[in-house]
């Protein structure tokens, strides 16, 4: 007996897989869209909960320029760890007269003759002017010396002379904050596979980056040694943990808030950082030397 299947009913069966096909691909994009609206609302409602904190550092920058008092915020840490993102929360809604963000690039062959500092010095601000460094003068104590672009000498040179440095700028009146940015190496290697992929953020990634994940203990040395040796009473690292961008933005604006003594636009609201976001220097460095003595190595 012949069994073959008509040819019309083979047209059928893969016209109904066609539409069982295309009625997957339609749940999987319907399930997408949702899953992308609820993260928009979400990151609305996160990005509103920070506007009444971006008032507050508007009531902060009336202040400073009432009173002529200069300040400086550094945002150090390793690539990716949410530096940018949160120097532009911070800035949004500012006074742009009022505040520069300074990103000083690789520095000319004249520069690297100068006083290490003094490229640096030339950007500070005036009365009245809020200065924030995306990275500063401590590339010398994180990436400098482990890429090698500077001598032995000159990252001992620095190291002998920032807290002098830093001392002589507080105590002539600058309020100076100094924010390192902490991520896991798990998540600083999710947010470069992002950076590969996405074209918005292709330009973010350099050939520096690239090398931060097999650097990554050398980077983490780095940040021990430059806690150890330049956390001090007159100017303290204040370490935000940043694997979640959007804790670490409310908390860093919470710690910039703090340092400057200004009459509260809104008393009410919740000024007290996070305490599994915002860590000292100095319990960051007890948290790192346990891990030494744990595990033979430090891990954050």
């Amino acid at each position: 007996m012949d069994e073959t299947v008509p040819v019309a009913d083979l047209g059928e069966q893969a016209r109904l897989e066609d539409l069982i096909s295309e009625r997957a691909d339609l749940r999987h994009r319907l399930a997408q869209l949702k899953r992308d609206n609820r993260r928009a609302i979400q990151r609305r409602r996160l990005e509103k909960g920070l506007q009444p904190y971006q008032a507050e550092l508007i009531r902060m920058q009336k202040y400073l320029e009432e009173t002529h008092t200069r300040m400086i915020i550094l945002f150090e840490g390793r690539d990716a760890a949410g530096k940018g993102g949160t120097i532009r929360r911070v800035t949004r809604y500012m006074n742009e007269k009022h505040y520069r963000v300074v990103a000083l690039g690789k520095p000319t062959e004249e520069q690297r003759t100068q006083w290490f500092f003094q490229r640096y010095v030339t950007s500070f601000p005036t009365g009245g002017e809020v200065v924030l460094f995306d990275r500063s003068w401590y590339n010398r104590a994180m990436v400098e010396p482990v890429f090698g672009f500077c001598t032995p000498q000159e990252y001992q040179n620095f190291m002998q002379g920032v807290v002098g440095f830093e001392k002589d700028i507080v105590r002539q009146g600058t309020i100076l904050v100094k924010l390192y940015f902490s991520v896991t190496k798990d998540e600083q290697a999710r947010r470069f596979e992002r950076r590969k992929t996405d074209p918005l953020r292709q330009w973010k990634l350099s050939e520096i980056d690239v090398q931060a994940q097999d650097r990554w203990d050398d980077f983490t040395r780095q940040k021990y040694e430059m806690l150890r040796r330049t956390h001090t009473t007159h100017a303290p690292w204040t370490v935000i943990r940043s694997n979640n961008k959007d804790r670490a933005r409310l908390n860093a604006i919470r710690v910039i808030l703090n340092a400057v003594p200004y009459e509260r636009l809104s008393p009410a609201l919740d000024f007290v950082p996070d305490p599994e976001v915002v860590i000292s220097g100095a319990r960051e460095l007890e948290i790192m030397e346990a891990q030494m003595l744990r595990e033979g190595r430090f891990t954050a």
